[in-house]
């Protein structure tokens, strides 16, 4: 039997399927329905309707099948949405790439930053920035864990600070942050005049950090308590621990004046007191990088490690 993919491909160039009529089996396949890819991509359910049904006579398959009363992909169209999908990024990428060649500056950049790197220190790093190019329009966007990795690969953002690398990108390593099990100084697990153990944690309360991804499907370290309040910013974590309300493992950045000022203390740990997780810069597409966006990256590079580099 012949692969499928080259008769695909060989379909596609005669009968000029356009990319039209993939983002409608896009819409079809992610939205579950005619009805709800109508609304995604804000045309009649008619039209989404005589898109597929234009591509299935080009190409020569049907791209769905009845399960009872539900249209579900075919193995065809599994393949196709696979390829269809890899199909739109690089048209996407494409059209950006062309308008960043047909300007000298962007007027936009836009990045994702894990708030594992305190907002303060890329603002810092943003005012460094602006004074070599004060007219490119800067968009942030705080995540947690996977919803950097997800802006990326959305293709969202044109630069990512996060823990990882998606696969098919290159990232560049910033900074190790350094993070330590932290409560205040009168909080239980602080009275028991020995090293603690994930026993005596699981007794007490834990803050825990939402990971901001569509499917939060990361976490972090240890999070075992019976007792758990999940919040969606380090920051909350901080007042709740300030407040007596719980302990969590926090980076030494955010923590550092408190630790100082006694205001926290460090959790006498058995095993697992400290934990050190390496950053990096990412870049959606290095190659078409402006001069903006690299000039950013340079001064991320340059500061950051300076900045959240605590030793204590």
């Amino acid at each position: 039997m012949p692969d499928s993919g080259p008769v695909v491909v060989t379909a596609i160039s005669e009968n000029k399927v356009t990319l039209e009529q993939w983002r409608a089996l896009l819409a079809v396949i992610d939205a579950g329905g005619y009805a709800k890819a109508a609304e995604l991509l804000n045309k009649s359910q008619s039209a989404v309707s005589y898109s597929i049904s234009q591509l299935e006579s080009a190409l020569g398959v049907k791209v769905f099948q009845l399960q009872g009363r539900k249209a579900v992909p075919s193995p065809a169209g599994e393949l196709l949405y696979r390829r269809a999908r890899q199909l739109l990024e690089q048209a996407e990428r494409l059209e950006k790439s062309a308008g960043c060649l047909s300007i000298k500056v962007e007027p936009l950049i836009k990045i994702a930053a894990d708030l594992i790197i305190p907002p303060i220190r890329v603002l810092q790093c943003l005012e460094i920035f602006a004074k070599d190019f004060p007219d490119t329009r800067v968009e942030i966007f705080e995540s947690v864990l996977s919803g950097t990795e997800d802006a990326l690969l959305q293709r969202h953002v044109d630069l990512a600070i996060g823990g990882r690398v998606p696969t098919g990108f290159m990232g560049e390593k910033l900074v190790t942050v350094t993070m330590h099990g932290v409560s205040s100084p009168d909080h239980p697990l602080q009275q028991l005049g020995r090293a603690i153990n994930y026993e005596d944690m699981r007794q007490h309360r834990q803050i825990i950090v939402r990971d901001s991804g569509q499917y939060r499907r990361r976490t972090e370290g240890w999070q075992e308590a019976d007792q758990r309040w999940t919040v969606s910013h380090i920051k909350t974590s901080l007042d709740a621990i300030r407040m007596g309300l719980g302990y969590a493992w926090l980076p030494d950045a955010y923590t550092h004046e408190d630790i100082l000022a006694g205001r926290l203390k460090y959790l006498p740990v058995e095993v697992g007191a400290v934990r050190e997780v390496p950053t990096y810069l990412t870049f959606a597409d290095n190659e078409f990088s402006g001069p903006a966006t690299r000039r950013l990256a340079e001064v991320l590079k340059e500061n950051l490690p300076k900045m959240c580099g605590y030793s204590i």
